[in-house]
């Protein structure tokens, strides 16, 4: 529970390691007071008493210092909160109370009619933050409604760290000094965006295993935006929300109230890899559905078959995988309506009576026959033009009165905002798994919103925030009514990875690029904030004839798969006896250090940037090491591999040479691996004996 001070007005919140300190002045602003390593209530205190700057009148002496700056007053930095009401813009807000509820602190605002509440929860040495806003008075338009700002200490030299991309190239980490005025991310394309992860991490000297390192992640599926503002007094603040512009996103009437996604932060003093495994362990304890289960292994039919799909071939593919001992195999599109190819058939969510003459039930009565759990690929919030659903309900789709309907990969974005499209949505994807014995969904998304209008709707601006409030309530709908469906993001790869959408998926489908080698960047940007449990990856098909050509062993393809939730897409039939004989090894192997890869501490050993790179992945007394050489150049010795998270004291038995190594040994001067040539692999067990 977080301790407040005697008097009610300052508060400070504690983790294992760390603090969050705010206070609330006798003239009811709101202060930021600390956040970073663990202190007690009466260094809080002695903090709230030191007076503020006397910058005025060219500068405010609450910029950079307020915990949530509202528009209004005297304030020049970015506002968290702007409203319009019919007097005009601008809050002038008045404290009300505190309160604590079930590990929160609520601190509770008022401006006229519109009640603003600030939100704090503490989960580990992550602090979520959130604010919710009810209005009892006259309508008022939300322009911006920000979940947080997080304000840094006084530090010199900050250095940002951020995830871009585009799509078959998503999660690149990128780290450049940070310099006066404001670096803006987000995505104004109705999804989270392949070209920003919504997360961004502070420091000024931090390596991979030392030094302090501030993180902030939002969890929203939507458009959003993060500012990362070095203000004129050399502060820093960091704001977050949904929606990218100051457009509007919502009108309250009286009566209504809107709440903010969680905007989460994170202190840590160990280095980037410490700052990634605290995310990791709060995404497993706080976030992601029963993720005290591994995932299982996957075989996806896509890039086997792609469009052309029966229920023969599929079952033909389905015992090969079962062969090698896939443990889910997941019929990809193809398998509903007139869909022969990306021009016909989305929002007909019934099997394609031709392919599946009596529907998907005995396929997946064959798949469970063979062992195995039967997933299916649906997108449910587009709509091809050339479909039953667009013919009955042309009117569906999110468009501009009088304006051409923009289509991208031949399809419309459903309006879910619409309270009918989501009762139809609902009505047929319930049918859909009530008809066949479906363990798994692949739901995808695959484009973006362009026409984003709602003819006869008197706020049109809301359907932005309104599809994924409407998209959160669908996916907990079907979760609730099937309990034992898993389902997994996807959008066009990694176009829809944040904290919200994670928190109703198993697992997220990381991109669309399958190559081993690209992927070791992507799953590197990937683990600075996401943890292996929900990190798919397949092995597929070389030459890679999706993206690149490129040529790469079997070994190869597995060990980068291996490093996340194992699936295997290439096609099957036509995969030679070695090669299945070889891929059950790898199966097998991957069962064994699964529970350490989804469930184990990470650490990083190499970095993909040329030459070795290696993860290292720790639970309780065992440890396993994936590694992968790129290139050795001149007959050099391939560099030694230092180990993190053993005990030194301890003896550890090495499955990869059968030597037995001393904790000390590998902490400090490495372990020496077998890895020789160009595009090798290797799995490294150790064991403490």
């Amino acid at each position: 529970m977080p301790d407040i001070a005697e008097n009610g007005r300052t508060w400070l919140l504690s983790g294992p390691t760390s603090s969050y300190a705010l206070h609330l002045t006798a003239d009811d602003e709101l202060l930021h007071l600390h956040w970073g390593p663990r202190i007690a209530l009466a260094d809080a205190e002695a903090l709230a008493v030191r007076p503020l700057p006397d910058y005025w009148p060219f500068e405010s002496p609450l910029d950079g210092r307020e915990e949530y700056p509202v528009e209004g007053g005297p304030r020049f930095v970015r506002p968290a909160l702007s409203v319009r009401t019919e007097e005009g813009r601008g809050t002038e807000w008045s404290f009300e109370a505190y309160e604590m509820a079930d590990d929160e602190l609520r601190l509770r605002f008022r401006d006229g009619g519109l009640a603003i509440t600030l939100h704090y929860r503490m989960r580990g040495d992550v602090l979520e933050r959130w604010v919710t806003l009810d209005n009892d008075g006259p309508a008022v338009e939300l322009l911006r409604a920000d979940s947080a700002v997080w304000t840094l200490p006084h530090r010199d030299g900050w250095r940002l760290s951020q995830l871009h991309g585009r799509w078959a190239a998503e999660s690149r980490l990128v780290r450049s000094p940070l310099t006066y005025g404001e670096k803006v991310i987000g995505s104004r394309r109705g999804h989270t965006g392949h070209q920003h992860l919504p997360w961004v991490a502070l420091d000024t000297d931090a390596t991979e295993e030392r030094g302090e390192v501030y993180g902030c992640a939002l969890g929203w599926s939507g458009s959003w935006r993060i500012a990362v503002a070095q203000l004129p007094d050399a502060r820093v603040q960091v704001t977050g929300g949904a929606g990218y512009d100051d457009s509007g996103l919502l009108r309250l009437a009286a009566g209504e109230s809107f709440t903010t996604p969680v905007f989460a932060g994170l202190w840590s003093e160990g280095g980037f890899g410490g700052a990634s495994r605290a995310w990791h362990a709060y995404q497993r304890a706080y976030v992601i559905p029963d993720a005290d289960q591994d995932r299982p292994v996957l075989f996806n039919s896509w890039e086997a078959t792609e469009f052309d799909i029966s229920e023969e071939q599929q079952g033909v593919l389905a015992r090969r995988a079962a062969a090698i001992g896939v443990e889910l195999f997941v019929v990809d599109d193809g398998w509903f309506g007139s869909r022969t190819s990306d021009r016909a058939g989305l929002g007909d969510w019934q099997p394609n009576p031709d392919r599946f003459p009596g529907g998907l039930k005995p396929l997946g009565d064959y798949v469970h026959a063979l062992g195995m759990r039967f997933g299916i690929w649906v997108e449910p919030e587009m709509v091809n033009p050339d479909s039953e659903l667009y013919r009955a309900h042309p009117d569906w789709v999110q468009h501009q009165a009088g304006r051409k309907r923009t289509e991208l990969r031949n399809q419309l974005v459903l309006n879910l905002a619409r309270e009918d499209v989501q009762e139809y949505l609902w009505e047929q994807l319930h049918a859909l798994l009530s008809s066949a014995p479906i363990d798994y969904v692949k739901w995808d998304f695959n484009r973006c919103f362009t026409d984003a209008g709602w003819p006869g709707e008197p706020y049109p601006q809301r359907l932005w925030v309104d599809h994924v409030h409407a998209l959160y309530r669908l996916l907990d709908r079907l979760r609730a009514a099937h309990p034992g469906v898993a389902f997994e993001s996807c959008s066009g790869g990694g176009g829809r990875i944040d904290l919200g959408v994670m928190s109703r998926t198993d697992q997220v489908w990381t991109s669309d690029n399958t190559d081993p080698l690209d992927r070791l960047v992507i799953q590197h940007g990937f683990s600075q904030i996401h943890p292996a449990r929900v990190m798919a990856a397949w092995v597929t098909d070389s030459p890679n004839n999706q993206l690149n050509g490129r040529v790469s062993s079997l070994r190869f393809r597995f060990v980068s798969a291996m490093a996340g939730v194992l699936g295997v897409g290439g096609d099957l039939a036509e995969w030679t006896e070695e090669e299945l004989a070889e891929a059950r090894d790898w199966v097998d192997l991957y069962k064994e250090i699964r529970p350490l890869v989804q469930r184990g501490d990470l650490y990083r050993l190499r970095p993909p940037q040329g030459g070795l790179s290696a993860v290292q992945y720790v639970l309780g007394d065992e440890a396993v090491v994936l590694a992968w050489l790129q290139a050795q150049h001149y007959g050099e010795p391939v560099p030694t591999l230092r180990l993190h998270g053993l005990d030194p004291t301890a003896s550890y038995e090495c499955h990869e040479t059968g030597e037995v190594h001393r904790g000390a040994v590998l902490l400090h001067h490495g372990l020496r691996t077998g890895l020789r040539g160009d595009f090798d692999a290797t799995v490294i067990r150790l064991r403490r004996i």
